[in-house]
């Protein structure tokens, strides 16, 4: 029996034929997911207002990631 995260994960991994992909990359933004993406910048610029704000999170952001891609990746960090 599989669990919903083995699911999700061979949905969300699997690789798409070029005319997956390409239907995907085609396929026109909604308003729905415009307004979204919108509303998520201007909670963004209101969180983070100067843009020394907004660069010191994507730098903790992308520092986060990359800690988190070796476990991700089943590899162990050794140092600690």
């Amino acid at each position: 029996m599989t669990s919903r995260r083995e699911e999700f994960s061979s949905f969300s991994d699997r690789r798409l034929d070029a005319a997956e992909a390409r239907a995907y990359l085609d396929a026109p933004v909604t308003d729905a997911e415009r307004d979204e993406v919108l509303a998520l910048v201007h909670w963004f610029k209101r969180r983070y207002p100067a843009p020394l704000d907004r660069l010191a999170y994507v730098r903790r952001a992308y520092a986060r990631w990359q800690r988190t891609l070796g476990i991700a990746a089943g590899i162990v960090d050794s140092s600690g």
